[in-house]
């Protein structure tokens, strides 16, 4: 919902896309959520009626009330949304006296990062078993994609016409959605958001219905549909998006076994594709 949420958004913001634009794709946003909250409180509630007496009882008695400590992080964190939307290099910043320099957006990031660090008590990380593994990991593997998926990334720019002649016409939403998340899903949301969003403002003539981008304009339901696929489907695999992985090595790191990566497309097909498949009905 906002640029910050997903790097591809945020590769959209960068390149002209208003940063409040994304807030209204809050319809299928929270078509997806509720949907599938309830796909998985129907499937959780069945599986927790088959799970022992011994464990049942355990969910009884050992309760332990919710709550959150480090509420200070949040200050922090809004202090990094403020930083992206506020901080834009070449642009005035609260005033037209100081012009922002590059990088500065970066820094000012990383020092709430530091101040989050320094503010967290060291009780409240060793009670989350906080380390830094999960996040060198999947710096690791992403370099890896990153470097490895440039060729497919040329071949898409390289065909860039045979593209443009599938994506034309009424259908071009549903096909921009699909193609952009069939790609998202295995060579990382990202990049693959880029190329789609420069082939969409490539095609772009006049200004009718469109919203205007680094360089030209950009028809807005190609660009919903290039959004959505990129986000959405990211999910389609554990190297669609960062996180998907990171949360795969943490949990595993607290000894929650986890899906092999066939194993985790099998929940994706099954549950999220039908999904998509709705998405594209009905707002596409």
């Amino acid at each position: 919902l906002l640029p910050i949420g997903d790097p591809p958004l945020f590769l959209g913001y960068l390149r002209g896309v208003p940063f409040l634009w994304t807030l209204g794709l809050w319809k299928p946003w929270l078509f997806c959520v509720v949907l599938l909250l309830i796909i998985y409180i129907i499937w959780d509630t069945k599986l927790h009626k088959q799970e022992s007496p011994r464990a049942l009882r355990e969910d009884e008695t050992k309760i332990e009330p919710l709550r959150v400590k480090g509420l200070l992080n949040f200050v922090w964190l809004f202090g990094v949304v403020l930083s992206v939307a506020l901080i834009v290099p070449g642009k005035p910043f609260l005033g037209k006296y100081f012009m922002v320099p590059n990088f500065l957006r970066e820094l000012a990031q990383l020092g709430f990062v530091g101040l989050a660090w320094l503010t967290t008590p060291a009780q409240t990380r060793e009670e989350n078993e906080f380390n830094f593994f999960a996040i060198l990991e999947v710096a690791v593997l992403f370099i890896g994609i990153f470097i490895t998926m440039q060729a497919p990334i040329e071949i898409l720019k390289a065909s860039g016409k045979e593209l443009q002649q599938v994506v034309s016409g009424p259908g071009a939403p549903m096909a921009f959605f699909w193609m952009t998340g069939s790609l998202s899903s295995f060579l990382d949301n990202a990049p693959t958001y880029v190329v789609f969003f420069e082939m969409a403002r490539s095609m772009t003539q006049g200004t009718v219905g469109t919203i205007p981008v680094a360089g030209g304009h950009i028809i807005e339901v190609w660009l919903v549909a290039i959004s959505l696929g990129a986000v959405f489907m990211g999910a389609n695999s554990y190297i669609g998006n960062g996180p998907n992985f990171m949360v795969k090595s943490i949990a595993e790191q607290s000894g929650v076994p986890m899906p092999s990566f066939f194993g985790f497309m099998i929940y994706s097909i099954g549950i999220l594709v039908p999904v998509f498949i709705v998405v594209t009905i009905i707002f596409l």
